[in-house]
């Protein structure tokens, strides 16, 4: 079933003077369940890769590489030495990397 998005919306007067009737009718109709969102909204809330976050401050404590950490040779994440595969060349490598 096509949808005239261009028709006049009811107002809140006219929604609440709808019959039992339709009501009823819009209960069983399968599309009467369909949500609309609103695309202009919900682009708002998302941030694009190349946004300018010159003015946002550093929100989380950052701490330096512990003696039981390394730093995988392949992803560059921090990883607990439990995480350590092997080593290729003296270059550590973490399990996600060597699977």
């Amino acid at each position: 079933m096509a949808t005239d998005y261009d028709t006049p919306r009811k107002t809140d007067d006219e929604l609440a003077e709808d019959s039992l009737e339709e009501l009823k009718a819009r209960r069983t109709d399968p599309t009467s369940a369909v949500v609309e969102v609103d695309e202009a909204e919900a682009a708002e809330a998302f941030e694009l890769p190349g946004a300018d976050l010159s003015n946002e401050e550093l929100s989380v404590r950052v701490l330096p590489r512990q003696a039981d950490e390394f730093t995988c040779s392949r992803c560059f994440l921090v990883h607990h030495r439990s995480q350590l595969a092997r080593e290729v060349g003296g270059q550590p490598i973490c399990r996600e990397c060597a699977a």
